[in-house]
C-alpha cells in the first residue's frame, strides 16, 4: 500500500510501513518457492537420461538449471541435428529470407519451432551485456566439469561479450543484438552436446 501526501503542487508518495512490510513478507515467500521447486527440479534431473547434458550446459554464462533444463525438454537430443545452423532454425533464431532472381532479402527471424526454447536463449543473451569474467560463482559452479566443456563456456564468453559490445556500438537496437547473441549461443550449446553423452536410461 502507498499512501499519496500533496505538497503544494506536487505530489509526493510515502510508502506505508504496514505495505513494505507485507510486500517483503511476500517476496521472501515467493523466493522460497522458488527455491523449493528448483530443488526438485534438480532432483528430477538426476534421474533423467540428459542429466549429463544439463550439467554441462551450465557452463554457459546465463544458462543455470531452469533454462538448460527447459531447453533439452523441450528440444530433446541436440545432437540429432546435423549442425548448429539446423538447431538455430529449429528454434526459429534464423533470419526470414525473401529471394526475387539473384537477390535475397533478409528479414525477422522466423519464430519458428519451440517458442519456449527460444525465449530462454534469448533471455541467455541479455547476460552477455557485460565484460567477460570469471567471479566466484561461476567458477565454483563449472570447477567439477570437465577441462573441454570449460574452455568452450570461457571461449563463448569472451566471443559473445565482444559481440554483444560490437553490435551495440554500431547502433543496432538491443532486441537484435540479444537475439543475435541467442543465435550464436545456440552453437556452442550444440558443441557441448556433441561432447556429451547422455547417460543411459535405468
Amino acid at each position: 500500500m502507498v499512501l499519496a501526501v500533496a505538497v503544494g503542487a506536487a505530489v509526493r508518495f510515502s510508502p506505508s510501513a504496514t505495505g513494505i512490510r507485507g510486500n517483503a513478507e511476500g517476496v521472501a515467500e515467493a523466493q522460497a518457492r522458488v527455491g523449493r521447486l528448483e530443488a526438485a527440479l534438480a532432483e528430477a534431473v538426476d534421474a533423467w537420461c540428459f542429466a549429463p547434458l544439463v550439467r554441462n550446459l551450465q557452463v554457459l554464462r546465463g544458462i543455470r538449471l531452469v533454462s538448460a533444463a527447459t531447453l533439452v525438454a523441450e528440444v530433446g537430443d541436440l545432437t540429432r541435428f546435423d549442425n548448429p545452423k539446423q538447431l538455430m532454425a529449429y528454434v526459429g533464431l534464423v533470419p526470414s529470407e525473401h529471394s526475387s532472381g539473384a537477390r535475397t532479402k533478409r528479414g525477422r527471424i522466423t519464430r519458428a519451432g519451440n517458442a519456449q526454447a527460444r525465449t530462454m536463449l534469448i533471455e541467455a543473451g541479455w547476460s552477455y551485456r557485460l565484460p567477460a569474467r570469471e567471479e566466484r560463482r561461476y567458477r565454483e559452479r563449472v570447477i567439477e566439469m570437465p577441462e573441454d566443456i570449460q574452455e568452450i563456456g570461457w571461449k563463448a564468453q569472451v566471443r559473445l561479450c565482444q559481440r554483444y559490445r560490437r553490435l551495440a556500438a554500431a547502433g543496432k537496437p538491443q532486441p537484435k543484438v540479444t537475439t543475435a547473441i541467442a543465435r550464436e549461443l545456440v552453437g556452442y550449446a550444440w558443441d557441448i552436446a556433441r561432447r556429451v553423452s547422455p547417460a543411459v536410461a535405468g
